[in-house]
């Protein structure tokens, strides 16, 4: 299982819908735990870091409903940091 938090900047407000609101109220965070062992059943040693940061993806894009999806380096440096095999 694989804990991380997403971050994605919420729509601002069309023109004359009001106030425009900060950065920092944009941003919306979530957490997550993914199941990586289900996503990654069968998929061969030499294919499994990267396979791994794809499935992170494709999840996030689907919980948050935007193809702007950003994977952190600490998430990235926590799935590659066993090495390509694990």
């Amino acid at each position: 299982f694989l804990n991380f938090r997403e971050t994605h900047r919420a729509m601002s407000p069309k023109k004359g819908e009001g106030k425009k609101t900060s950065r920092a109220q944009e941003i919306v965070t979530r957490e997550y735990t993914i199941n990586l062992h289900k996503r990654l059943h069968g998929i061969s040693f030499k294919t499994r870091a990267p396979r791994a940061v794809k499935e992170i993806r494709k999840f996030a894009e689907k919980m948050m409903k935007t193809s702007d999806v950003r994977v952190d380096t600490k998430l990235n440096k926590a799935v590659w940091g066993n090495g390509i095999r694990n």
